[in-house]
């Protein structure tokens, strides 16, 4: 049997502006892995003190997240270059980095702030996230719809909205002490509710595997999904809120305060 090295590119593809990532392999998915994953998911849980003495007000956390996403400090910046490293074939420069926060610190700073990060973590940095289960968990569903020409897409429809609400859950503090393989598996049972592509029976096979695979009972997923649901509606309902404020505030920014300004 021959093998060939060379990557799957397509013919006059520009090397230089784009990755090329190789195909998915069937050896480092599985249950086998799944199971890994769930035996070493618990060291890496929020301690039940957490919320008493480090984040004592926890309604805060989405808040303190959204800053730490939209102002990049040192300590994020280091945060995203070590993650960077280990998850990604290209990885994120420093200078980006530094040029995404305008220069706030040096490349300097952030070397130096990710040798702490390191030295806190002791350099165990490979942590269990619900992203880690979610292409495994995917793997699952594709089989069941195994024959279904259409399956392609409705998993990558599926991820995006995986990935979205697992983010939503980063968010709320209400699912620290959530196991990661318990999150990815009802943020997946929620879009799998949310695009309503299903029959009832065939939702319902879906949601008993992705208990099976995250070995906890149908009704704890269920409840974990329904949590999530209600974040969401209160998160956009939150959104819509501060939008109608903002359309409220500039309509009076706009509004002359001194009747000189007033042409009749």
């Amino acid at each position: 049997m021959s093998v060939s090295l060379w990557c799957e590119e397509e013919e006059g593809q520009d090397r230089t502006q784009s990755s090329v990532r190789a195909p998915w392999d069937p050896s480092v998915s599985g249950l086998r892995v799944i199971q890994r994953l769930l035996q070493s998911e618990e060291r890496y849980l929020p301690s039940p003190l957490y919320i008493s003495l480090i984040q004592r007000e926890p309604q805060r956390r989405g808040e303190l997240a959204k800053w730490t996403m939209e102002t990049p400090s040192c300590l994020a910046a280091a945060c995203v270059l070590v993650a960077s490293k280990l998850t990604e074939s290209d990885t994120v420069s420093a200078d980006t980095l530094c040029a995404a926060a305008e220069y706030d610190f040096l490349s300097s700073n952030l070397r130096e702030m990710e040798r702490v990060v390191l030295a806190t973590l002791r350099w165990d940095v490979a942590a269990v996230t619900p992203q880690d289960f979610i292409p495994h968990f995917l793997r699952t569903l594709g089989e069941l719809r195994d024959g279904d020409a259409r399956t392609g897409d409705f998993l990558a429809t599926l991820r995006r909205h995986g990935d979205t609400l697992v983010a939503l859950c980063v968010c709320d503090s209400r699912f620290l002490g959530s196991p990661p393989s318990l999150v990815a598996a009802a943020a997946l049972n929620s879009a799998l509710r949310g695009l309503r592509a299903k029959s009832a029976g065939e939702l319902s096979v879906m949601t008993s595997a992705l208990a099976t695979l995250c070995q906890t009972d149908v009704t704890v997923l269920q409840c974990c999904t329904e949590l999530i649901e209600g974040a969401l509606r209160e998160r956009l309902r939150n959104g819509a809120h501060e939008e109608k404020d903002g359309d409220i505030e500039e309509e009076r920014a706009s509004t002359p305060t001194d009747l000189r300004e007033i042409d009749f």
